[in-house]
């Protein structure tokens, strides 16, 4: 929950015209009062004897009823806003997040009824805002002087009640959330998220895997972003601007976002840190990089923070740049959770602390991050055995920085590592499935097994019990899956395999057995990630037009060419056609 307390203005009734009306560019629906300093205070959308101008004459009534020097600036004005990820608060709800900021921020305290009138206005389903007049009842004006601070605090209240993100304030580590108006803007234009979205993350991977300014700069051009550099009378590059091609202001001119309004360690100097120390010589294949950069990642993990707060902090920024360049050059099967993990971990990667550079875990960080950033054959490269090395050597480095982040009392990034470390368990589940589906020979079928596939698929999916399916395959987990929540979506992943003319059994069997599965927290939801592998590789290889046979009987593990679909077989001869047909019957 973010409180975001607006300059102060003169204008009452012009500010709740704008909250009751369309909106700049009619994103605002449905906008009601869902709470006001009195209870019997009409809403002018549900009454017709009261105006919006009656409301605004009701609020400023105390401001002109003052004896004293009135206030120049008397409107005080805030909006409250959830995540997008947040659930959505009913009315009653977000009239007790009202209440309980008025009384935070001095405007309205709860047991005063001498308080200042405000209102609330809803007209959108993530957040609220809240008008007041700088007037008390008792002809004196409030002190809000650290309003700020504690709406802050009553905001983290409701986090913990409400059962939403839980955020922090002040420490300097939080992302540039986009605004209402570009979310708008970004629907309007049919993209997939707004602007400053797209730009914060082509920006860190960019700086994630350059080693130079020049480097920097003509990766963001290379990625196709408008860059404009702000240079010094001394010649000097001091900051830099980007912006998306087609995105324009009123004025069509370019709309352009310096580093620091993307996120805290975007600025230029920030960056610049990166590429502290001599370039890494990159590894001759992309199989020698994932290794290369798995052996690194691990000799760093147990080194993580042993330097003190500052060199943790530089530490755990290393690993997220990895990370980054990681999910850029992963295989295609995982690399939507590869992203994700970076998403999620961009905040872990930021530590409320000064940050030193010169740590040895931070060096085997960039070292590693090098070693992928300079392998260009990687990218594409869909060696998922060679990158399961890494991703579980990520998993263990995720992990300790969490630890590191719970000693330093660090909460939400210490959380943002576990959301991180979790994404990443599932990319190595994915992977071990993919590796699975690639290197599983079906057992060749009898005429009569065959037909009673073909049974079991007219009958449907629904009808065939799968409970025993997990009995066959994995025995020794039969009771723990069953028994798991996650076991309705593996149910529905194993009729996905009989729909695709596998046997689930066998597969299922096939995905247990490629690594251990007594340490799982939950064995159902490890074996759906395994699964989701498997019907991905199956997936991609069925769209590529190649597929993966039984092995002949001579074990030369060669597979016979398929004949390809649509030609007919090679016909007999006449003569081998009559002694095929058998002598005339008399």
């Amino acid at each position: 929950m973010i409180p975001k307390e607006a300059a102060p203005g003169d204008d009452t009734a012009g500010l709740l015209y704008y909250l009751y009306g369309p909106g700049k560019r009619d994103e605002h629906v449905d906008p009601h009062m869902v709470a006001a300093w009195d209870p019997f205070v009409p809403d002018p959308v549900k009454s017709e004897d009261f105006s919006i101008a009656d409301l605004a004459m009701l609020l400023d009534a105390p401001v002109r009823a003052l004896t004293g020097r009135k206030p120049p600036l008397h409107v005080f004005h805030v909006a409250v806003r959830n995540p997008p990820e947040d659930r959505l608060l009913t009315d009653e709800e977000w009239a007790r997040v009202a209440r309980e900021m008025m009384h935070a921020a001095g405007i309205a305290p709860h047991t005063d009824d001498q308080g200042c009138r405000w209102v609330a206005v809803r007209h959108a389903d993530d957040h609220i805002h809240i008008v007041a007049t700088r007037a008390r009842e008792d002809d004196r004006q409030p002190d809000t002087s650290w309003s700020k601070l504690r709406m802050q605090e009553a905001a983290r209240g409701f986090e913990i009640e409400f059962g939403l993100r839980r955020l922090t304030h002040a420490d300097g580590t939080a992302r540039r959330w986009s605004k209402t108006g570009e979310a708008d803007k970004a629907t309007r234009r049919g993209l997939s998220e707004p602007v400053r979205e797209t730009l914060q993350r082509t920006v860190r991977e960019a700086a994630a895997a350059a080693v130079s300014d020049a480097d920097f700069f003509a990766r963001l051009a290379a990625a196709g972003l408008r860059v404009k550099q702000r240079i010094a009378p001394d010649g000097n590059t001091t900051g830099y601007s980007v912006a998306l091609p087609g995105d324009r202001d009123s004025g069509q001119k370019p709309v352009f976002f310096p580093g620091t309004k993307l996120a805290p360690d975007l600025s230029l100097p920030r960056v610049r840190e990166r590429w502290s120390g001599p370039p890494v010589n990159p590894a001759a294949t992309p199989a020698d990089a994932w290794r290369t950069a798995a052996e690194k990642v691990r000799a760093a993990a147990d080194q993580l923070g042993a330097g003190g707060l500052h060199q943790g902090a530089g530490d755990v920024a290393a690993l997220g740049d990895l990370i980054v360049t990681a999910a850029v050059v992963s295989p295609y099967l995982v690399r939507s959770q590869m992203r994700k993990a970076a998403y999620e971990y961009e905040r872990a990667s930021r530590a409320p602390a000064a940050r030193q550079m010169e740590g040895q875990a931070r060096q085997l960080y960039r070292e590693s991050n090098q070693v992928l950033a300079r392998s260009v054959s990687a990218v594409g490269h869909n060696d998922t055995v060679a990158a399961l090395g890494l991703l579980l050597a990520l998993v263990t480095a995720v992990e300790a920085s969490r630890r590191w982040h719970q000693a330093q009392e660090h909460r939400i990034q210490a959380e943002a590592a576990g959301r991180a470390g979790r994404l990443l368990n599932e990319a190595v589940e994915v992977t071990v499935g993919v590796n699975a589906a690639r290197e599983h020979r079906p057992r060749p079928k009898r005429a009569a097994a065959r037909s009673g596939s073909a049974r079991r698929a007219r009958v449907g999916a629904a009808v065939r019990p799968m409970a025993a399916v997990v009995q066959d395959a994995v025995p020794g987990h039969a009771g723990v899956v069953l028994a798991d929540p996650a076991w309705p979506t593996l149910r529905a992943r194993l009729a996905e395999v009989e729909t695709a003319g596998e046997e689930p059994a066998d597969v299922l069997a096939a995905v247990a057995a490629r690594r251990d599965l007594t340490s799982a927290d939950s064995v159902a939801q490890v074996l759906v990630w395994r699964l989701d592998g498997w019907l991905r590789q199956r997936g991609s290889a069925a769209a590529s037009g190649t597929t993966t046979v039984a092995a002949p009987a001579d074990g030369s593990g060669r597979s016979a060419p398929k004949r390809a679909q649509g030609a007919s077989p090679t016909r007999p001869t006449r003569g081998e056609d009559q002694r095929r047909k058998g002598p005339k019957r008399g």
